[in-house]
């Protein structure tokens, strides 16, 4: 396996193949990221790793360097540095005989420049490939299956697979969801939905009235330190009153609803073109016109209603002749009208003007308006917080987002959207309460800065103590003491720390070994993945019931393809394909 990238998704991703599932592995990553602490994943292995230099010359047609062995190395890992990615670097690295090489830059054109490289040097590669774009990446990915079809016309292919992921599409939906109380994690997977929530176990351990699974056990502050993934029934009998991870619900696949508030075409709703206090002064002015019309028709015999109305119109328009020889009641009537008319001109101006500025201002952003409350406060609008602002929305969850970067890339969808942003650093005074945080219900931190998210939520807790927060930690020890140290300080309040590299790295694994990883759900700082198995060729599945298939702490099948119902007592088949929950360990198992 080769992986390329110059950030932690890397590291991360090379740790799981290398740890997870017992893969030799070769890191690329450019000179500077030698001395970044790579993390740790699964069991460290005894051998040593082997260094290989690669001069930055080869960029420029250069020789590259011979390889350095680090003194007690094995070949469990090699790392080698290069500035760039070209043809003589992924020759080094062993592409033309590797099974599956992953290109994690950071950069888009980086990771498709290198794809079509590789692509030309081993048609049969298995590639991997980190974009942002989502239509870029799939007509890349059609472009190289494409390549490795022409390449060996009489080959299926199987194995020369192209696969466009992203981090920021993997963990934006859990990231989403654990900010907002009561949203239940949502899986779309081999056209059905899988929907699991958190709730207290009764005390017979089973999910009220649902019949499903409990996923996960959450650790529970005593002798339970860590969450159990997929217990037995046995473990979940005894589990009565803890909370758990239960899978609630499987039903097919259907289409998410847009984000509401949104006119078409972009253009705003006619309800937000006018201020509240405006529409109720044109309601007071209509109620006005019907009440003097109902009156004229009552002081004028024989009149009908209709032209009562009409009369009302022309005496506040001022187009009518005067009341000279009608009775009294006409005439004061007729000097009220008028009165409404004078009235109405300011309101109407006022109208006109409100539209104006609506449309002038739709381009710009908006400031969150008084008396919000209930939303959450989202930080940073880079590539994870533009894709978790889009998920909130589709949940009909008010936002209101804080940004220190004015060329932010995700300002342009908080304004599409048209959802109030704050411009400012997060750490000054001031920029919190901006965003309304003592009425929030949540704040979500996902900037890139460890420190400044973890300062963030520090503050807010002095503001509101039982604030729930989401913090985007990539260091496992440190987010593991943040986590322990905010839960004993506010054990009222709801804290969940997450890793944007820990819960796309499984996604990332499994399309290198050929396995469709559908998703992952977070269960404190451990991930549980859902993943598209066939049952041919195991034959831990192969032949074996769904209640006989299932292993503990590894996986357990939830569905079968396309069907949302799966007896316990349903014997598992060749050509069946099913959905299966799993920890990385025992997808590895699997294989």
């Amino acid at each position: 396996m080769v992986v390329c990238g110059d950030d932690g998704l890397a590291h991360r991703l090379a740790a799981e193949l290398r740890g997870v599932y017992g893969e030799q592995v070769t890191l690329v990553v450019p000179p500077s990221e030698r001395t970044a602490r790579p993390p740790v994943v699964g069991r460290p292995r005894a051998a040593s790793v082997l260094l290989d230099r690669v001069s930055a010359a080869v960029g420029r047609g250069g020789a590259p360097a011979a390889p350095t062995a680090a003194p007690n190395a094995g070949a469990d890992e090699r790392v080698l540095e290069a500035a760039e990615l070209t043809e003589a670097v992924l020759a080094e690295a062993g592409v033309e005989r590797a099974a599956a090489l992953a290109l994690v830059h950071d950069d888009d054109e980086t990771n498709i420049r290198a794809a079509l490289t590789a692509r030309r040097l081993n048609p049969r590669l298995r590639l991997v490939l980190r974009l942002y774009n989502r239509r870029l990446g799939q007509h890349i990915e059609e472009l190289l299956d494409q390549a490795a079809a022409l390449a060996y016309p009489d080959d299926d292919g199987a194995e020369a697979s192209t696969t466009v992921l992203s981090d920021a599409d993997t963990a934006a939906p859990a990231l989403a969801a654990t900010a907002v109380a009561g949203t239940s994690k949502v899986v779309q997977t081999e056209g059905l939905l899988l929907r699991a929530v958190e709730r207290t176990l009764p005390g017979e351990g089973q999910a009220a009235g649902s019949g499903l699974y409990a996923l996960a056990l959450l650790s529970n502050g005593g002798t339970d330190h860590e969450p159990r993934l997929l217990p037995d029934d046995e473990e979940v009998r005894q589990a009565a009153g803890r909370t758990a991870v239960v899978l609630e619900q499987v039903s097919a696949a259907g289409v998410e609803s847009a984000a509401p508030g949104r006119g078409v075409g972009g253009v705003p709703p006619l309800a937000s073109l006018f201020s509240r206090r405006l529409r109720w002064s044109l309601a007071g002015l209509v109620g006005c016109v019907v009440a003097l019309a109902v009156a004229l028709w009552a002081v004028t015999p024989r009149l009908h209603p209709l032209r009562a109305f009409y009369l009302t119109l022309l005496d506040m328009f001022a187009i009518d002749d005067p009341a000279l020889t009608a009775p009294l009641g006409r005439q004061l009537l007729q000097l009220l009208s008028g009165l409404v008319g004078l009235l109405l001109l300011p309101v109407l101006l006022a109208a006109v003007l409100e539209a104006l500025g609506t449309f002038r201002s739709a381009s710009a952003l908006r400031k969150p308006p008084r008396g919000l409350g209930g939303h959450v406060v989202l930080l940073g609008l880079g590539k994870i917080g533009t894709r978790v602002l889009a998920r909130l929305r589709e949940l009909n969850v008010p936002v209101v987002c804080v940004e220190s970067d004015p060329e932010a890339r995700g300002l342009a969808t908080a304004r599409r959207l048209r959802v109030p942003v704050v411009l400012g650093d997060i750490t000054q005074e001031g920029v919190l309460e901006s965003a309304k945080i003592q009425r929030a219900q949540a704040l979500l931190a996902v900037t890139s800065a460890d420190t400044t998210n973890l300062e963030a939520v520090l503050y807010a807790r002095t503001v509101r103590p039982d604030l729930r927060v989401v913090l985007r930690l990539y260091d496992d020890d440190f987010a593991t003491a943040v986590y322990r140290t905010l839960r004993t300080a506010y054990p009222e309040a709801l804290t969940r720390s997450r890793s944007v590299t820990h819960l796309a790295a499984p996604a990332f694994a499994g399309a290198m070994l050929g396995r469709q990883v559908l998703g992952a759900i977070p269960v404190e700082r451990r991930v549980l993945v859902f993943a598209a198995v066939d049952v041919a060729g195991h034959p831990q599945l192969e032949g074996r019931t769904v209640r006989e298939a299932f292993r503990a702490g590894s996986w357990r099948v939830l569905a079968l393809k396309g069907r949302t119902d799966t007896p316990p007592d349903h014997v598992l088949e060749k050509g069946d394909r099913v959905v299966v929950a799993a920890t990385r360990r025992g997808l590895a198992q699997l294989r």
